[in-house]
């Protein structure tokens, strides 16, 4: 049958929204184990389980400061940046910072260069 097919994909597409209200839990194995495998010169090399318990620290530190600065971010970026950083199946804290903060960023800039001529003349001096 069709409709409990169409209903799992419901659900899922509807899910990552709703983690949008708190930073999501991200599955970043895959990420830190491709980094880490990428830098080795086999896959037998020595350094790569180190390589990769680096990765996953440096994700948790992200993670930590994604979950003081989450609040800041609007809501709709959260819930964009969120979709996004899920929808390729791999994915990283670290990408979800960079995209809310872009995000935020490119919202600061249209809104300085949509201020009046004048506005921005004053501002400079």
């Amino acid at each position: 049958m069709i409709l409990p097919k169409v209903l799992a994909l419901g659900v899922q597409l509807v899910m990552p929204v709703a983690a949008a209200d708190s930073v999501p839990h991200l599955n970043v194995e895959q990420v830190c184990k491709g980094i880490a495998e990428q830098g080795g010169v086999t896959f037998h090399d020595p350094s790569v389980p180190q390589e990769k318990k680096n990765c996953l620290d440096s994700e948790q530190v992200i993670r930590d400061q994604l979950v003081k600065q989450w609040s800041s971010f609007s809501a709709d970026d959260r819930t964009h940046c969120v979709n996004e950083s899920v929808m390729g199946g791999d994915s990283s804290y670290t990408e979800l910072l960079t995209c809310l903060e872009m995000a935020r960023d490119v919202r600061a800039m249209r809104k300085e260069q949509s201020r009046p001529a004048t506005d921005n003349v004053q501002k400079q001096r």
